[in-house]
């Protein structure tokens, strides 16, 4: 059975911005399988990855004092795991421009895919920033976390059908956008 992790809760997340070190080390560890999954989906490399996820849960531990609203814990720690992939890939590029630790081409994706699959990350994480609040949250639930339906319904106190309309909803929004950013409109100035 596929085992099922959980946000910490409102409370949790309080009293870790309040100063409780047991609280803030249980936020840590019940964030960690979201942030490495969050990091699976965006980087270029599981050891990529594997960074980023370490850098973005060794924030959520310093400066979890500066996250505004407790329910803004997943979106927050999904920014902090895109900028970490995308520095990255960033490293990568400038360590391959200057002739210097270019990666063994066996070992992996080359320096022009791991960008390129990086910048497809950025697009797409900008787009579900994009969103939202509402559409986002219910799409990062479902289709990045891997929730069920009626979890996530719970979760954001909605029936499973308005659960199911907004979803629908935020992935439409989601393919209209990642289209118009792949193919503008006609007389549209960019390139």
């Amino acid at each position: 059975m596929k085992q099922r992790f959980t946000w910490p809760d409102d409370r949790l997340i309080k009293a870790a911005q309040d100063g409780d070190v047991t609280s803030l080390t249980t936020v840590v560890m019940e964030s960690q399988p979201h942030v490495r999954k969050f990091a699976l989906s965006l980087c270029s490399s599981p050891q990529d990855a594997e960074d980023a996820a370490q850098e973005a849960l060794i924030i959520l531990y310093r400066k979890i004092g500066s996250l505004r609203a407790t329910g803004a814990l997943a979106s927050w720690m999904f920014r902090i795991v895109r900028n970490e992939c995308l520095r990255q890939v960033r490293l990568l590029v400038s360590r391959s421009d200057d002739g210097t630790d270019v990666p063994d081409a066996s070992a992996g994706p080359s320096a022009e895919e791991a960008v390129l699959r990086g910048l497809e990350a950025e697009r797409i994480a900008a787009a579900v920033s994009a969103l939202p609040r509402d559409q986002r949250q219910v799409l990062i639930m479902r289709d990045v976390q891997g929730l069920p339906g009626k979890a996530v319904a719970d979760a954001l106190g909605l029936s499973t059908a308005a659960m199911k309309s907004r979803l629908h909803r935020a992935r439409a929004t989601l393919r209209l956008s990642l289209a118009q950013a792949t193919h503008p409109p006609a007389g549209d100035p960019r390139p």
